[in-house]
């Protein structure tokens, strides 16, 4: 049975999570460059180690979280993730914070992730019916577009008044809160009676799965190329925005939540569009759509092309929600609830797994070619990941 107060706090621990760790995506690699004067092989280091969880555990995750009840997984991955965090403060009060415990912080961070992300997807259908998935998928979008756009604000904001190591006490208090509403659900859950299986057969029946269905693969192929993209990203954007063209802490936020602004408008109208449209014409459109207004942010620099990032960034982020959420909805709606774990797994490991190869990539070279090069080389390789989609026109034509 549906309990609305159900779906209000998941979409409050949702947000309230997304904040703080927006907070983290500005403050943890400021961490590194201001505090521990990290450079472009550090910092793609640090990158890689929060994403290396979804290529090593991503496949047994899912496993586990089909074989438990995800909530407790839930609490638990945001208890954990919490308590990495507010290790990097306490170190740095003692003064004995460096790369390599940032590294560690990172890693712990990114297997909770894995768990976190696997489980909440799986469990939006225990708390929804299906034919409202675009409806609470969007909410929820709404609620961690409402959080991204405050949230680099606000992690900027804290870096300048408390320094890089100390704004990371806002993510550990989110996490801490997050837990506590996510407690209170008390939607039901059936987790699955395969537990004689071997794990490696059960892995291999969602990527299967996946693998047998085109749209999911093609979403999957051009994930896994978004996620080289935003790897690379994660270094071309500190070191070229804030060390190359000289952007303060704030306005480093500032330009980081654009995307958000684009974001949250397309989360508000995705159910409506996918209802009006149909879902592949959905999915096609928008991945066209995401591609074209992504290209042109190459263009940023210093002065009035600053502006080119947060104009296309918010544009490119509108119609990429909406193309986010109505693959999420027919990957929810597809799938038997016995396999939803496996398959959200195995869709996370085909798409996050890769995102370690950018970090790395980019680190390289920024090191090489220097910051812009990354950076272009990341913003471009966002909006051609979608050609995966693109190229595929028969997707226009998927009605399940």
């Amino acid at each position: 049975m549906e309990r609305p107060g159900d779906l209000w706090r998941f979409a409050g621990a949702n947000g309230i999570t997304q904040l703080g760790t927006q907070v983290t995506i500005v403050a943890l690699p400021l961490t590194a460059v201001l505090t521990l004067d990290a450079g472009a092989i550090e910092l793609g280091l640090l990158s890689a180690a929060q994403m290396v969880a979804f290529l090593l555990i991503g496949l047994p995750a899912g496993v586990w979280v089909d074989r438990m009840r995800r909530r407790p997984i839930l609490v638990w991955a945001d208890l954990i993730r919490g308590a990495a965090l507010l290790t990097v403060p306490l170190a740095a009060w003692l003064d004995g914070l460096t790369l390599p415990h940032l590294y560690a912080v990172a890693l712990v961070l990114g297997v909770g992730t894995v768990f976190f992300d696997v489980a909440q997807m799986s469990f939006v259908p225990a708390i929804v019916p299906k034919e409202r998935l675009e409806r609470a998928n969007g909410r929820l979008e709404v609620t961690r577009h409402v959080s991204v756009l405050a949230g680099p604000d606000v992690g900027g904001w804290l870096v300048t008044a408390l320094t890089a190591p100390f704004a990371l006490l806002a993510d550990a208090g989110a996490y801490l809160v997050s837990a506590h509403l996510l407690s209170g659900i008390r939607a039901e859950e059936t987790p699955s009676r395969e537990r004689t299986r071997r794990l490696r057969s059960e892995m291999a029946e969602g990527v299967a799965f996946v693998v047998k269905d085109p749209v999911l693969l093609r979403v999957a192929i051009g994930g896994a190329l978004t996620r080289v993209a935003l790897g690379a990203c994660a270094v071309g954007y500190p070191l070229y925005l804030v060390a190359e063209l000289g952007v303060d802490a704030t306005t480093y936020g500032l330009l980081l939540s654009a995307s958000a602004v684009g974001a949250l408008a397309g989360a508000t109208v995705a159910a409506r569009v996918t209802a009006r449209l149909g879902i592949g014409p959905t999915l096609y459109g928008s991945a066209l759509l995401t591609m074209v207004l992504c290209l042109p942010a190459v263009a940023t620099g210093p002065g009035w092309r600053l502006l080119a990032f947060p104009v296309f960034s918010a544009l490119a982020g509108g119609a990429g929600v909406v193309f986010n959420i109505a693959q999420l909805s027919h990957r929810q709606r597809i799938t038997p609830e016995r396999l939803l774990g496996r398959v959200n797994a195995s869709m996370r490991f085909l798409m996050w797994g890769a995102m370690p190869v950018g970090g790395l990539a980019g680190g390289a070279l920024g090191e090489w070619l220097g910051g812009y090069a990354v950076f272009a080389a990341g913003v471009a390789g966002l909006g051609l990941s979608y050609l995966a989609v693109v190229l595929a026109p028969r997707i226009a034509r998927t009605t399940t």
